[in-house]
C-alpha cells in the first residue's frame, strides 16, 4: 500500500529567522516551487477527524495525498495523478483513486461531497543534515505569506533532539505551529 508515517517537527519563522537559517544551513541556493490544493467536505468531515486532503502539484507531477493521525506522527496514504485528473479534481470532478478512496471509506468520508477549497504556494528548500531532512519554506497563500522551519526524521527521539538543537543554536523561539491546511482554512472567510 502507498502508505508512509511521518515523524515531522514545524515551527514558523519570522523572515529574519528564516534568512538566519537560510544563510548558516547548507540549504541549496535555489527553491523548488510546489503548490497544494486542498479538499474538504463542506461539513469539514476530514477535520473533525483530525485528516487532511491535498493534491501537490511538484515540477509538473501531481500526487494526492490523505493525512491522518498516527500515535508516531502522521499517516500519509498516497495515489499519483496525471495532469488531466488534478484538472478533473479542481472542477469538481472527484476520480477515485485505489489508496485514497480505501482510506476515506474507512473514514466514513463520501468522496463525490468533497469540495475543493483553494491553493497554497511554497518555494522549499530541502537539505539531508545530521542524518535528518531539514526544509525550509516560504508560503503565501489567501493574501498570507509565512516562514516554517521543518525537520523530518525516520526516529522521534532523533528528530526532536536535532530539532531543539537547531533552534537552540540560532536563539529561535519554540512556537505553536499548525500544519499549513490549518493556517489555510484558519485565511477563508
Amino acid at each position: 500500500m502507498a502508505q508512509e508515517i511521518e515523524i515531522e517537527f514545524k515551527n514558523l519563522l519570522t523572515n529574519e529567522e528564516f534568512n538566519i537559517l537560510l544563510d548558516k544551513l547548507p540549504f541549496p541556493e535555489y527553491s523548488v516551487k510546489q503548490t497544494n490544493f486542498y479538499f474538504e467536505t463542506n461539513g469539514l468531515s476530514l477535520k473533525d477527524k483530525g485528516c487532511a486532503l491535498r493534491i501537490r502539484e511538484k515540477q509538473g507531477k501531481y500526487r494526492l495525498t490523505l493525512k491522518e493521525p498516527h500515535e508516531l506522527g502522521l499517516q500519509e496514504t498516497h495515489d499519483t495523478l496525471t495532469e488531466d485528473e488534478a484538472k478533473h479534481w479542481l472542477n469538481g470532478e472527484i476520480i477515485p483513486k485505489p489508496e485514497t478512496t480505501q482510506q476515506l471509506q474507512k473514514l466514513g468520508i463520501e468522496q463525490e461531497k468533497l469540495v475543493y477549497y483553494g491553493s497554497l504556494t511554497t518555494e522549499r528548500r530541502e537539505v539531508e543534515y545530521k542524518d535528518v531532512l531539514i526544509v525550509l519554506d516560504y508560503s503565501t497563500y489567501n493574501g498570507v505569506q509565512d516562514y516554517e522551519f521543518e525537520l523530518e526524521a525516520k526516529n522521534h527521539k532523533i528528530g526532536l533532539e536535532r530539532f531543539h538543537s537547531i533552534l537552540d543554536e540560532f536563539g529561535i523561539k519554540k512556537k505553536e505551529t499548525p500544519n499549513k491546511i490549518v493556517r489555510f482554512f484558519k485565511t477563508l472567510p
